[in-house]
């Protein structure tokens, strides 16, 4: 049975265009797209109340961290002029060992349905927190898994789950700290897990991958042995890994390699499209012109790079390479798929002290930043998602977003600067209306069916968490 929608304007991965009908299968896949001029639509087709877009991957996700994003924002005692990514890590740390399987799945829960109102239709959760708080597996080994693929079968969202692989504190295997307990796997242990979740994510429509953490957690055998442990299960299976996040990464990795992280990485391992090079802020010219070539998406997160001190990518030089690249929300400072969009241009606004950089470094097919912005970051972060969710177009899953064209920021434009003024002008509220995912409407009038329940619930594992002692 076909379903269908009419969008007066729909942005398809050519560009805008008018009058279209999108058409899909009971599996969610279109099957139809038609631009069908001035007829009118056919009867009893739903029609979209404003632009309708593809729907945005979110290619980094930790989950739990929602539980205490905006708790950070203080100087601890000794930090001094200090305070980065590395004191933030330790309350992150303390913040972990607490968390309990129905707490994630709570805390995921209201995470998704937020990401849904914000407009990302999948999600790659990049899940660390394996065991329980002494760091011994739970007696079902996958707990913290399963109740992340619950919390994305109640909402709807498409989820490609990463199991991490988190063995060492530093480069040269370092031994893990007591903070870290609960990431802890041997190789053996993770393809052992990996089996284990192949079949359930199939069933639920999910896909499975792996990410080794980083280099400095996963030791160069470890990392050659799991990616040949995950090509045995799926040799397509998406990769994810955090890379070049912090200057002190690159000076450690240096130090114990004579390398450069990424060009270490892109010498020692098959670096291609199933990759995902989360971050990778520092590089080198060489590095960005070599791994841009490679195939790989880099894997921005700018609201959370902006938290926690990074730095700046340098895009221009990522897209003079030929990269790929999408959006995340990591740690879920903001949950907003809009706002990364508008903090990634500024952020090279800054950087190059120039306007509208992102539609500069490729031809001139699409002068408007927010849909060159856009359209780069649903093709990315479909790749990294490893999913079908590349756009608007026969072959792809009916992933989409609808926006609400009486919004005061949009009320009266042209398609294109609707999606323009909800990227740069919608001053915090929302202009989306609805979302799709798979076919299925998802987010009506701007709410989640499960939002009060789920905020609800989120509310309560939050406030268990920060009441439990510190462990």
């Amino acid at each position: 049975m076909t379903q269908s929608i009419f969008a007066a304007d729909a942005l398809l991965p050519t560009g805008w265009a008018r009058n279209v009908l999108i058409e899909w299968d009971n599996a969610g896949h279109i099957t139809g797209v038609r631009a069908i001029g001035d007829v009118p639509a056919p009867a009893g087709v739903t029609r979209a109340i404003g632009p309708l877009l593809p729907g945005m991957p979110n290619l980094h996700s930790h989950a739990f961290q929602r539980g205490f994003a905006g708790l950070t924002e203080f100087r601890g005692p000794g930090n001094g002029a200090q305070d980065s990514f590395w004191s933030w890590r330790e309350l992150m740390y303390r913040f972990a060992l607490r968390l309990d399987p129905a707490q994630m799945e709570a805390i995921a829960t209201w995470l998704y349905a937020e990401m849904l109102e914000a407009g990302y239709t999948g999600v790659c959760e990049f899940q660390y927190v394996h065991h329980a708080p002494d760091g011994m597996p739970y007696a079902d080994d996958a707990a913290m898994s399963h109740a992340l693929l619950a919390a994305a079968r109640n909402t709807g969202i498409g989820l490609t789950l990463l199991p991490v692989l988190y063995q060492t504190s530093g480069f040269g295997a370092l031994p893990p700290t007591e903070g870290q307990r609960r990431f802890i796997r041997s190789t053996e242990s993770m393809l052992r897990l990996l089996d284990t979740l192949h079949p359930v994510c199939v069933a639920q429509g999910a896909r499975l991958g792996l990410a080794p953490h980083s280099l400095r957690a996963v030791p160069p055998d470890a990392l050659r042995e799991a990616l040949a442990g995950l090509d045995a299960i799926d040799n397509t299976a998406p990769i994810h890994i955090h890379i070049a996040e912090q200057t002190r990464e690159v000076d450690d990795c240096i130090a114990w390699s004579g390398q450069r992280p990424v060009a270490w990485l892109l010498d020692h391992a098959p670096v291609n499209a199933r990759w995902c090079l989360v971050h990778a802020t520092h590089m080198s010219p060489g590095e960005y012109l070599r791994a841009g070539k490679s195939g790989a998406v880099a894997g921005l997160c700018p609201t959370t790079e902006a938290n926690l001190g990074d730095g700046l990518f340098d895009f221009s030089a990522w897209r003079a390479a030929g990269g790929v690249w999408g959006i995340g929300s990591d740690s879920h400072a903001t949950v907003n798929a809009a706002e990364e969009l508008m903090l990634l241009e500024y952020g090279q606004r800054l950087l190059t002290r120039r306007r509208n950089v992102a539609p500069a470094t490729r031809d001139d097919a699409h002068p408007q930043t927010a849909t060159e912005l856009t359209l780069g970051a649903v093709q990315g972060g479909a790749q990294a998602s490893g999913r079908e969710t590349r756009g608007i177009a026969p072959g792809q899953q009916a992933d989409f977003v609808v926006l609400d064209a009486n919004h005061c920021a949009l009320a009266g434009l042209e398609a294109p600067d609707m999606l323009s003024a909800h990227i740069f002008a919608s001053h915090r509220t929302s202009a989306i209306d609805s979302v799709w995912v798979n076919g299925r409407p998802r987010v009506q009038g701007g709410r989640h069916a499960l939002h009060n329940e789920a905020k609800a619930a989120f509310v309560a594992a939050r406030s268990q968490l920060l009441a439990s002692p510190n462990p």
